[in-house]
C-alpha cells in the first residue's frame, strides 16, 4: 500500500492556495478587511486562548458549516465580502482546510503561515476561551 504522508498533502495544498504572513494578517484585521477563522480543536482554545477578532469553526465542521446545502449549515457564520483567513496552531491543518474551501468554490480565502504561533508573535491580542 502506497499512502501519501500528511506533509505531502500539506505541501500539495500549499501549491494551490494563498498563504499570507502574520504581519499582513494584522494589517488586514486592523483595516477590518479580514475575517479570521480559528480551526483548532476546542481543547486547544481552552488551553491557549484565541485571537481576539477570530471566530472558531472546528476543522471537522468547516465544510459543513459553510455549505448552504448541508444540514449543518450555519447561516451568516462568515461575511462573504471579507477575505477569509484560516489559522490553526502552526499552519498545517489550515493549509488543508483552505484547499478544501478553494475546492468548494470559495475565492477570497487564505491561510496564515505559521498559524496561531506566528499571529501571537506578531502581537495580535490573545483572549481566553472559556469552557461553556
Amino acid at each position: 500500500m502506497n499512502i501519501k504522508t500528511s506533509q505531502y498533502l500539506v505541501d500539495e495544498a500549499k501549491k494551490k492556495i494563498s498563504t499570507i504572513q502574520a504581519k499582513e494578517v494584522r494589517e488586514l484585521v486592523e483595516k477590518g478587511e479580514a475575517h479570521l477563522i480559528d480551526i483548532r480543536d476546542i481543547r486547544e482554545l481552552w488551553k491557549e486562548g484565541t485571537i481576539k477578532s477570530s471566530q472558531h469553526i472546528p476543522r471537522g465542521m468547516l465544510e459543513f458549516w459553510l455549505d448552504p446545502e448541508s444540514s449543518y449549515y450555519k447561516e451568516k457564520k462568515i461575511e462573504k465580502i471579507k477575505k477569509l483567513i484560516l489559522f490553526c496552531a502552526l499552519g498545517l491543518r489550515s493549509a488543508l482546510a483552505t484547499k478544501s474551501l478553494v475546492d468548494m468554490g470559495f475565492e477570497n480565502v487564505s491561510h496564515v503561515d505559521g498559524g496561531f504561533d506566528s499571529l501571537k508573535k506578531e502581537g495580535l491580542e490573545v483572549i481566553p476561551k472559556k469552557k461553556k
